[in-house]
């Protein structure tokens, strides 16, 4: 298992490295992100099926302090989304890297991933 990140603050895990045209990808919010946020009370995930760009908004994360978009990571077509996420959004919170995901996408465009960051480069760049 592999996790990256974007500079919008979203991670990726990857079961397969290279990941390849058809991979399946899991996606949610990291630690910084959900700190930021604060207390998630909404989340508005994507439609099951929907294809998305690289860095289309895919949802929303709402939060008692702000609203934010999540991003789409890299191209594909979204494959799942996190049911128990949309009845519980406080999993944003207690387990962002678990129990918290957002949705799943079906890869088509796997060159993207150079573009993300491995854990060492994310947390240079949440720090700064």
């Amino acid at each position: 298992m592999t996790l990256q990140y974007t500079p919008d603050h979203e991670w990726l895990q990857t079961d397969t490295s290279p990941v390849g045209v058809g991979d399946i990808v899991t996606v949610g919010i990291t630690h910084h992100a959900q700190d930021a946020l604060g207390d998630v009370v909404f989340v508005d995930l994507p439609e099951v099926g929907k294809t998305l760009a690289a860095r289309d908004v895919a949802g929303v994360v709402e939060s008692v302090k702000a609203a934010a978009d999540v991003f789409m990571p890299v191209s594909g077509e979204i494959t799942e989304v996190n049911e128990a996420l949309r009845a519980d959004p406080s999993l944003a919170n207690s387990d962002p890297l678990g129990a918290g995901w957002f949705f799943k996408v079906r890869v088509s465009q796997p060159q993207e991933f150079h573009e993300l960051m491995d854990e060492t480069a994310y947390a240079g760049f949440a720090a700064a």
